[in-house]
């Protein structure tokens, strides 16, 4: 990685340009480096990464209807292009929606990816978050991390019961967000994963990595599902198996986000409520991006990870 100068980029139709205050670094941008992705990812060099970001309107593209220059907004980027580690990046008009003034660059910027992988996997469970679902009972693996944080949080919004495994040092945190049984991973009982209170879990959120599917099966209710984030090969593997026994216990890899303008909207608006908030573990100026980037890949961040843009 290296710091550059390069054109700033026009709005095309349904597009707008944003001046960007902050960015958040997920673990996908630094795998789409490491070349976990090719051939698909990066389609070409050099390569503005990072997706999740938050700042201000200044042009809109063609066909763009409710959005005008001077909106403060919180955007999805196109992965394919990326763009987030910059002054200004182009943004679609569909995953653009306004951020209000309680909300800061840095909270909303932290919802596209991880909170929108949690939302779908919540609901991939059976959650709903209208008042209409059943009592459900969720494990969050790796709940001090950027995804296991809002999952906690929107397990909780949804009524759900929540049980979460952590770090020693994230226990209280994650409690004071809303977990009914918090889990230090390293001790003997959390690594068993067993709820303390004896439950069977009707899903689970699998944020963490190296724990298999042999592990998770006897602590499912009847049709419990494990919704691995972080799927590996094995993962597929067990997932197709699944299908074509139809198991009623299964395991679903989350492979792609499904991110909308609704979802989005719906994320920044529980934020505006103070209904969720965003943990922020550290804040880098763009100048400093490289120390961002590097804390990610170490693997130790309690919530996200924020880069900053200077005016």
């Amino acid at each position: 990685m290296q710091h550059v100068e390069v054109p700033v980029p026009s709005a095309k139709k349904n597009e707008v340009l944003l001046k960007l205050q902050a960015a958040t670094v997920n673990p996908l941008d630094w795998k789409i480096q490491r070349g976990d992705l090719r051939p698909l990812l990066p389609r070409r060099l050099h390569f503005i990464p990072v997706t999740d970001v938050a700042g201000v309107v200044v042009d809109v593209g063609p066909g763009v209807n409710g959005l005008t220059a001077g909106d403060q907004v919180v955007a999805k980027l196109n992965s394919l292009n990326g763009g987030g580690l910059a002054e200004y990046a182009v943004a679609s008009a569909n995953l653009t929606v306004k951020r209000p003034a309680q909300v800061s660059a840095a909270e909303g910027a932290g919802l596209p990816i991880a909170a929108g992988t949690a939302l779908e996997a919540l609901r991939s469970i059976g959650a709903k978050f209208d008042g209409t679902g059943k009592p459900l009972n969720v494990l969050i693996t790796a709940a001090s991390g950027g995804v296991g944080l809002y999952a906690v949080q929107l397990a909780k919004l949804a009524n759900l019961h929540v049980t979460a495994t952590c770090g020693a040092r994230n226990m209280d945190l994650v409690k004071s967000l809303g977990a009914d049984e918090v889990m230090d991973y390293r001790t003997p009982e959390g690594a068993t994963l067993r709820s303390p209170s004896g439950r069977k879990y009707d899903g689970v959120v699998h944020c963490a990595v190296g724990v298999s599917w042999s592990s998770f099966r006897p602590l499912l209710s009847d049709a419990g599902r494990v919704i691995d984030i972080t799927p590996n090969f094995s993962a597929i593997l067990t997932y197709v198996l699944h299908r074509v026994t139809f198991s009623k216990k299964r395991l679903v890899p989350q492979l792609l986000l499904s991110l909308n303008k609704a979802d989005l909207e719906f994320l920044v608006g529980l934020l505006e409520e103070d209904k969720l908030k965003t943990v922020i573990d550290s804040r880098f100026p763009l100048s400093d991006a490289g120390k961002a980037w590097q804390s990610s890949i170490d693997g130790h961040a309690t919530g996200k990870i924020v880069v900053e843009m200077e005016s």
